[in-house]
């Protein structure tokens, strides 16, 4: 395991390390408490950490295994929250987990396969003292926030590829490739919507319901969570569309190419039919056939061939198939 940071805070202010197995006794009202930050710890630091700050044993399991879509627990007068974090790796959307115990004078977070750290969100957070003396469940706001937050920057860059994509479409046909990373997406996206929404309900929860650890005054705060939550849903949502709406109309338009060419070679080969009727008939090998002694015919046919390629030209051209 690596201890991130683990400290002591009062009135809003670092007072000092501290270790996992240490357990303070802070003041009540809230204006200490510690804050310890943790990531891919092993089984027995946290039977450590749980032994101390006297955790559930569902919610240490739970913790270390990693494995939870975002979801509220109450366990006595302690919260356990599950938030999933996300970050892009080669093009996809990768998924960690940070885990969050609550209570009155502390709270732990536990992460696994996060790309962001919460050292930037603790050096905010101690930069404005007023906050932190405000007590552990605005900490908890904090991580959820910085959580969340996360997500924008991910489905803003999705959005600039769909867009470009969008502008490709029409300007040619989409190639196999840009197919596949169609499909790919779409199944990123849907994956995402399955993280969205259970987070959705996790910030719901904090705002509607009366939790332990939670003070009425720290309620909307967190619908400000919520908010973010609803707004990535809505710009996925709306890609998904784009996405669904990109494939068809790139179907629609190749298929609106390929008539053009039919017609295209329907109409040269129309026009082609005529001289190639005529050769084909003063070809045959017959001894007796009118017009083989006209002194003009030769040129006659010549230009009845062209008049009649020419005829069928311009009424193709007014067809629009030429």
């Amino acid at each position: 395991m690596t201890v991130i940071a683990a400290y002591l805070y009062r009135d809003g202010r670092r007072v000092r390390p501290v270790a996992i197995d240490e357990r303070i006794a802070c003041a009540r009202d809230k204006s200490e408490f510690v804050w310890i930050g943790v990531a891919d710890p092993s089984v027995d630091e946290m039977q450590t950490l749980a032994r101390t700050y006297d955790l559930h044993p569902l919610a240490v399991e739970d913790a270390i295994n990693a494995n939870q879509l975002p979801k509220v627990d109450i366990y006595g007068d302690q919260l356990f929250v599950v938030a999933r974090t996300a970050h892009v790796e080669d093009g996809a959307i990768c998924y960690g987990e940070t885990a969050i115990f609550l209570g009155k004078d502390h709270i732990i977070t536990v992460r696994h396969g996060s790309a962001r750290a919460h050292i930037m969100l603790r050096t905010e957070l101690e930069a404005v003292p007023a906050r932190l003396a405000q007590g552990a469940d605005y900490v908890a706001h904090a991580v959820l926030d910085f959580i969340v937050d996360g997500y924008l920057p991910i489905i803003e860059g999705i959005e600039e590829e769909v867009l470009t994509m969008e502008q490709t479409m029409l300007d040619h046909f989409l190639g196999r490739e840009e197919i596949t990373r169609i499909f790919n997406l779409r199944r990123q996206l849907i994956r995402f919507t399955r993280i969205l929404i259970p987070m959705h309900e996790v910030a719901t929860k904090f705002v509607k319901l009366d939790l332990p650890c939670i003070d009425a005054e720290a309620r909307p705060y967190f619908s400000d969570v919520r908010d973010h939550v609803r707004r990535v849903q809505t710009m996925v949502d709306d890609l998904r569309e784009i996405l669904n709406s990109v494939f068809e109309s790139s179907n629609l338009l190749e298929q609106q190419r390929t008539g053009d060419i039919t017609r295209q070679l329907a109409a040269w080969a129309a026009i082609l039919a005529v001289p190639t009727a005529i050769a084909g008939i003063y070809g045959m090998n017959f001894e007796h056939m009118p017009e083989l002694r006209t002194r003009y015919g030769y040129p006659v046919v010549i230009g009845v061939i062209l008049f009649v390629c020419a005829l069928l030209y311009n009424r193709f051209k007014k067809l629009k198939w030429l």
